[in-house]
């Protein structure tokens, strides 16, 4: 056997080793109502413990990891520019694609907080 087909053994057996205790190990404990409550100091609550979640500050915050991530792809250019013509024009194509998807957000209002 080859290392890489070792490799790839290992990363298929450990996984499915992983989900096959938990199934079994999961099958044991039962669902019990009492441990399902949300606990307040031994008092019954008085509202419900699961408040709303804004759906626009999902968007908003998803967005945020992805322009950041934008940037933080963006931050090496300076540094890539002295190269070729190929990586030159990977840089471009990357720049257009993020301007293309800024303008498609922007007209779809979701950079907007209504």
């Amino acid at each position: 056997m080859t290392i890489m087909t070792m490799a790839m053994a290992c990363a298929t057996l450990f996984p499915l080793l992983i989900i096959i205790a938990t199934l079994l190990l999961n099958k044991s404990s039962s669902i019990n109502f009492e441990k399902s409550t949300p606990f307040e100091c031994g008092f019954d609550p008085h509202s419900s413990a699961r408040i709303p979640f804004s759906l626009r500050f999902f968007i908003l915050a998803v967005l945020f990891l992805v322009f950041d991530i934008e940037i933080a792809l963006l931050m090496p250019i300076p540094t890539m520019i002295n190269l070729n013509t190929m990586v030159k024009g990977a840089l471009i194509t990357f720049c257009l694609i993020l301007i293309a998807g800024l303008y498609h957000e922007w007209n779809e209002s979701s950079l907007e907080w209504k």
